[in-house]
């Protein structure tokens, strides 16, 4: 009996200003303006995609003390940007990284469960932590938490967060006009939590929304952050681009869910992905080689080559030959908040490779950032970036991709209009939109209320059609008001 196909999920990452993007291409536009935030995330939608994704950057990252423009400068607010865009998208789902060491989980979990009522219950998390002093030095306890305990809070973080969300039930809003009744019980919103991390207690001022709780992302590679995935997040965001590493990925996360008492489709699998579409295949290996120099030009090769050496390399010729002198292995690092410090663990030992690899070669400085440096993962024509999707998705490497194009906002467009079709006439990819949550674009169960009182409608049980009348109430509700 043949295996049933596996449905790809598609989702669009809108990176900004970075060392993806070609931000001097004729085409590009801007990665602040509203405009562009519109037209990428209304090209997600029109494609069938189930989210949008947004990055977040807490500070901008330095190069010997200054800021350059090879990399994020501007990074929006993320929940203004969301809410934004659940005015202007009916089906989408909203994805925004929001750091848990350096906010607080009932601020976070109002903004997000408003999110969720706004857009009609399209609000995903992606959980991720800071480990480093340098972007503490922004915040009020910049630097106070330790490494090793940035996952300990991140977890205490998320179960606070979600006691807030299950802190309303969902019927508690009676609004009787005759009796004059507002609530059904004066102690909707009550929690009381205390920890290691946090000690607080109140009433939480916003009701029970679409999906109860966003859909929860988590980011991180480690082991620590694999163990968070699986006890806690619906899906996990990675960066494993061969079929080897991600069906390794795959079958490690998969197999620690057991454990927690969770099922394999419990948490999706969504690696990031770049891609260079052509006309034919030869074609595309042309323009993934012209995109790779303009990502790579020869100031981005000098500070890329800053990141290992750790001393100030400006006065090298890009096209020439790497430095004869070792790297500084020094504590003050040139390169701040950048986490590719953190990749080269020794970087006396990646000169030496690095070294011999540009002796063999005959690669300049720019020739070993390109050839060392990220690839596209699909390069081909329309047909052949199908197949190879489709492949990977069916060889359980992933659950689907997370699309990361190199021009900003259009470069979804084509992706879009050529390789989506392909893959829906496969019949591994939606032509409509299963439900009106991102919950239902995924495939997840609505997560359960903390309390289950007699009488009430537990929110794990309510019907698909329960639940679409009631997220058709908060599409209407937010048409009524765009058309005021």
């Amino acid at each position: 009996m043949s295996k049933p196909l596996k449905q790809i999920h598609l989702a669009a990452h809108f990176p900004g200003v970075n060392n993806t993007t070609v931000w001097s291409d004729p085409r590009a536009g801007s990665h602040i303006e509203f405009s562009s935030f519109v037209h990428f995330a209304q090209t997600a939608e029109r494609a069938k995609f189930d989210f949008l994704f947004l990055a977040e950057g807490l500070r901008l990252r330095e190069q010997g003390g200054k800021i350059y423009d090879l990399d994020v400068v501007g990074r929006p607010d993320t929940f203004t940007v969301l809410a934004a865009l659940a005015a202007v998208t009916e089906h989408l789902g909203l994805t925004g990284t929001i750091n848990s060491t350096f906010n607080e989980p009932y601020e976070v979990a109002r903004q997000f469960a408003s999110l969720d009522h706004l857009s009609g219950g399209r609000s995903a998390w992606n959980v991720v932590t800071s480990w480093d002093a340098f972007t503490g030095e922004n915040f009020r306890r910049g630097g106070f938490l330790p490494q090793e305990e940035r996952y300990s809070r991140a977890r205490e973080f998320l179960a606070t967060a979600n006691e807030l969300f299950d802190s309303w039930q969902g019927d508690e809003i009676l609004a009787d006009q005759e009796t004059g009744t507002f609530l059904r019980d004066a102690k909707a919103g009550a929690f009381v939590h205390t920890g290691q991390h946090f000690d607080i207690h109140g009433q939480f001022n916003v009701p029970r929304s679409p999906q109860g709780r966003p859909v929860i992302f988590q980011a991180g590679d480690s082991e620590e952050g694999r163990e968070f995935a699986a006890s806690e997040a619906d899906a996990i965001f990675s960066r494993h681009a061969t079929l080897e590493a991600g069906q390794a990925f795959y079958t490690d996360v998969k197999k620690r869910l057991a454990k927690y008492g969770r099922r394999p489709d419990q948490l999706l699998i969504l690696p990031a992905a770049t891609f260079a579409l052509a006309d034919t295949d030869v074609e595309a290996e042309e323009l993934a080689k012209l995109v790779r120099r303009q990502q790579v030009s020869g100031a981005t090769a000098l500070k890329h080559l800053e990141f290992v050496w750790n001393r100030d390399l400006s006065s090298y010729d890009p096209d020439g030959p790497l430095p004869d002198v070792d790297p500084d292995v020094g504590d003050d690092h040139i390169s701040k908040g950048r986490a590719q410090v953190r990749m080269y663990r020794d970087p006396l030992a990646t000169a030496r490779e690095w070294r011999e690899l540009a002796a063999a070669n005959n690669w300049s400085i720019r020739d070993l950032v390109i050839e060392t440096g990220n690839r596209q993962n699909f390069i081909g024509s329309a047909e052949t970036i199908a197949r190879t999707i489709n492949e990977f998705v069916q060889a359980d490497a992933s659950d689907g991709f997370i699309l990361v194009p190199h021009i900003t906002p259009a470069g979804l467009d084509e992706f879009a209009d050529k390789v989506v079709p392909l893959l829906q006439e496969q019949g591994v990819f939606r032509t409509e939109y299963e439900g009106p949550t991102l919950r239902d674009h995924l495939g997840l169960a609505l997560p359960p209320s903390r309390l289950r009182p007699s009488g009430r409608t537990p929110v794990d049980d309510v019907t698909p059609d329960q639940r679409a009348a009631l997220s058709e109430h908060h599409l209407l509700s937010r048409r009524g008001q765009r058309d005021v």
